[in-house]
């Protein structure tokens, strides 16, 4: 048979790496979030090639095991326990011209994994969400799903997040930093600022890393005498500090997805008060299943202003892809925001994909939405 005659064979399907894990206090949650995304990602559409972070740093072959990716019986799960090779691992080109993906193990012949044409980055907090895997992607040239180097390091770092959305017009709480020099040069003057902000804003105060998320290291303090505990704790996870006032109000959600002409807000959700928590914290999250109201019993207007304000915050940072913004409705009426989170949780009672179901975009659809928008985005200045 000529070749003119031959039959052509299906052009290669692309390929999404999905990476979790890593090595914030926020592992087990990427773990539990990714292994959402691979059940719901359309095989027939992409191929897939999960690649795990240890809390090392380590990038692993993982098992495609989504049931293995689980919270089970209150237990978490990790990298470690999915990782094909104990030593093994994977390796991501720096070349732009190249993307293809080498697998490693002690002694052996490097094996090549075939390339890459976007990856999901479904980590959470520091060394990941926080623009350094971005930047490691922008200089392989691969495509990546959400926020980009600017807006990923803001997101992450709520003392600029709150200060690009001031700058923007955009409604913050009272705030005071504690950042990690002035705590080393004077702990008991940084102590006096954060007693002087509550002598000026009153009790409770919140006390928690500036750089961390899913609520892991914040402490409610009702008083004097629980802020040392709060502050070693929250440093524990960050050496960046922020303490805010108690805001009285309706906690309110809003996810943001980019569409082909432009972000769109989802409907709001509520997140009632979790009568055995002090406040929405990482139990109460993901322990214990607390749900929130979808959509939120908000009126018309409320619902429109925001819808507003989440897309406003979006195009403030700079992000892509998604967001999900959170909000305290006060008591006088009015919204304030208290932050974005550009990679915010993708699991089974996760808010965000919540918001857009009711929204009329499902789950393996918001996936599919969120890389095809990667796929259609260039790396580099954009």
């Amino acid at each position: 048979m000529s070749s003119e005659t031959s039959p052509q064979s299906p052009a290669r399907k692309p390929r999404v790496a999905v990476v979790f894990g890593g090595r914030s206090s926020e592992h087990a949650i990427s773990v539990v979030t990714a292994g959402a995304v691979l059940r719901a990602i359309d095989r027939a559409k992409y191929d897939v090639l999960p690649i795990g972070i240890t809390t090392d740093g380590r990038w692993a072959l993982t098992a495609d095991d989504p049931e293995r990716m689980a919270i089970a019986d209150r237990a978490l799960p990790s990298v470690e326990q999915l990782a094909e090779s104990a030593e093994g691992g994977v390796v991501l080109p720096v070349d732009p011209s190249n993307r293809e993906v080498v697998y490693t193990e002690p002694g052996a012949v490097p094996k090549a994994l075939g390339e890459v044409d976007v990856v999901f980055p479904m980590l959470h907090g520091p060394y990941g969400e926080d623009g350094t895997l971005q930047g490691m992607l922008e200089l392989a040239g691969i495509p990546y799903v959400g926020a980009g180097v600017l807006a990923s390091a803001v997101g992450q770092d709520k003392e600029y997040m709150k200060r690009v959305f001031t700058s923007f017009g955009l409604p913050v709480g009272p705030y005071v930093v504690i950042r990690p020099r002035e705590w080393e040069a004077d702990q008991a003057a940084a102590r006096k600022k954060i007693v002087d902000f509550a002598g000026e804003h009153g009790w409770p105060l919140f006390v928690k890393p500036a750089r961390a998320g899913s609520s892991i290291g914040i402490t409610k303090v009702d008083d004097l005498s629980g802020l040392d505990e709060a502050i070693a704790e929250a440093r524990r996870h960050d050496p960046k500090i922020l303490v805010e006032s108690l805001l009285r109000g309706r906690e309110i959600e809003c996810g943001v997805l980019e569409f082909e002409d432009g972000p769109r807000a989802s409907v709001p959700a509520e997140i009632p008060p979790v009568s055995a928590h002090d406040f929405y914290d990482f139990e109460a999250k993901y322990i214990d299943s607390a749900s929130g109201i979808v959509p939120a019993p908000l009126g018309e207007d409320e619902t429109r202003r925001v819808q507003e304000l989440a897309v406003q915050a979006f195009e403030a940072a700079s992000c892509e892809g998604l967001v999900r913004a959170d909000f305290f409705l006060t008591e006088d009426g009015e919204f304030v925001i208290n932050e974005i989170n550009t990679m915010p949780g993708f699991t089974p009672i996760s808010m965000y994909p919540r918001m857009w179901q009711e929204s009329g975009v499902g789950y393996s659809e918001l996936v599919d939405r969120l890389i095809e928008a990667a796929l259609r985005r260039s790396t580099g200045l954009r």
